[in-house]
């Protein structure tokens, strides 16, 4: 029964329901949700380091529950994003109420599109490749399933990789950077890819070319069906989904580097190089999402048994209120820069 935990996930997209449906005020919903009930929350709910036994966590990996989980997600998140094209494409809405369910389902994308995809990207199976490179269409980041698998796991932690962010470097900076420097990578990771196995860059072989042709049918299909405020409001929930991305990959690698080693080469992947939040509620609705450095030390490793660490570092808060901070960057700085050299300080001893 306590597996039914992860059932709250689906507040999410509930709360984008209520706000499409009841609109006013009301619109707001999961922006208030996701930021102001959860972090609140979590100021006063315990953390929990407690793990799955190893001797469960062969068994807990092949239960299909935690699978359907995440596919279920899928059919929400383009019926919400539907939904929502539709509302603002044919109803009279104010300012206020477009902003608001703007927001709300730009956060499902971000949350429940792109997050799910994140998870379902590293497995093995085909099919689960697949829905992952379908769940990222509404954001227009189909080429994070290159970058983040083939870059960004490779390249975390040093500054080959855009989606780290560096000691001292605001969110706003990062943002630029990172999404760009996300996007080339993937070119080049995809280039190369082909150039082993001798395949020509302009073909149908080229995934960063059907992503480029796929995203453009989908915007095309919403403005030929919607008209141009479809296609705005397609635009503009693409965009928070895949900056509330970029804020998380800020959060989860901020100032934290592998030493080079004598070769010239950086240190093996450790839990050190992920900042870590055991604060459960967060846990339960981003499907383990903020056990990052354990998600890090080893990627193949499904949300249901990701581990607490003793050796990562840890957040002083949960992720929606850590990404709530970096959009101040003084009080950000204030808070986790002296936690990164005190981190550093304790590796080198």
């Amino acid at each position: 029964m306590k597996d039914l935990k992860y059932l709250a996930a689906y507040l999410i997209p509930l709360s984008a329901a209520l706000a499409l449906t009841w609109q006013g005020g009301w619109s707001w919903s999961t922006v208030v949700l996701g930021f102001v009930i959860v972090p609140i929350a979590e100021l006063f709910l315990p953390q929990s380091a407690s793990n799955v036994s190893p001797e469960m966590e062969e068994s807990r990996s092949k239960t299909r529950f935690f699978d359907w989980l995440l596919y279920l997600n899928a059919p929400m998140l383009f019926g919400i994003v539907g939904w929502y094209l539709w509302v603002v494409a044919h109803d009279s809405l104010s300012l206020f109420e477009v902003a608001g369910i703007t927001l709300s389902v730009g956060i499902i994308v971000g949350a429940n599109g792109i997050n799910v995809a994140h998870e379902l990207g590293h497995r093995a199976a085909k099919g689960e490749q697949l829905l992952s490179k379908i769940m990222l269409l509404p954001a227009l980041y189909q080429h994070f399933f290159i970058e983040h698998n083939r870059g960004h796991h490779k390249n975390v932690a040093t500054d080959k990789d855009p989606a780290s962010a560096r000691f001292g470097e605001h969110l706003y900076a990062f943002w630029w950077r990172s999404v760009a420097g996300s996007w080339r990578s993937a070119w080049a990771l995809e280039r190369e890819r082909l150039e082993k196995e001798k395949k020509s860059f302009w073909s149908w072989h080229n995934e960063m070319l059907r992503f480029s042709l796929f995203q453009s049918l989908w915007l095309a299909a919403i403005y030929y069906m919607l008209g141009w405020k479809g296609l705005a409001g397609a635009i503009a929930v693409a965009a928070i989904g895949f900056l509330l991305l970029e804020t998380i990959n800020y959060v989860e690698h901020y100032g934290l580097r592998r030493r080079v080693l004598a070769t010239g080469r950086p240190e093996p992947v450790s839990p050190t190089h992920s900042w870590n939040s055991d604060h459960e509620l967060g846990r339960i609705m981003l499907y383990e999402l903020t056990r990052h450095s354990d998600h890090h030390y080893k990627a193949t490793r499904k949300y249901q048994i990701l581990r607490h660490l003793d050796e990562s570092p840890q957040l002083p808060y949960g992720y929606p209120a850590s990404m709530l901070l970096a959009l101040l960057p003084p009080a950000w700085f204030g808070v986790m820069n002296r936690r990164v050299i005190i981190g550093e300080k304790a590796m080198t001893m």
